[in-house]
């Protein structure tokens, strides 16, 4: 079975949980937190897009993203 390409890095996500006080982490810890943020970044794009698509832009802005994280 190949194995699914990551979008976000498997160490820089490990360093942030240990820097948030977690110590010791497993790797299906990190994984489902990857799996989860890949598809909240997913689909917090899409609503961004349906924004930036009502106002004329192909360019999503940060307001864009802004509102998308407020109706999430």
């Amino acid at each position: 079975m190949a194995k699914k390409r990551r979008i976000f890095a498997w160490s820089p996500l490990r360093s942030l949980m240990k820097s948030a006080g977690a110590e010791i982490v497993s790797r299906d810890a990190v994984e489902l937190l990857l799996n989860y943020l890949e598809d909240r970044s997913k689909k917090l794009t899409a609503s961004a897009l349906v924004f930036a698509k009502h106002s004329k832009r192909k360019k999503i802005s940060k307001g864009d993203i802004e509102l998308a994280i407020e109706n999430y």
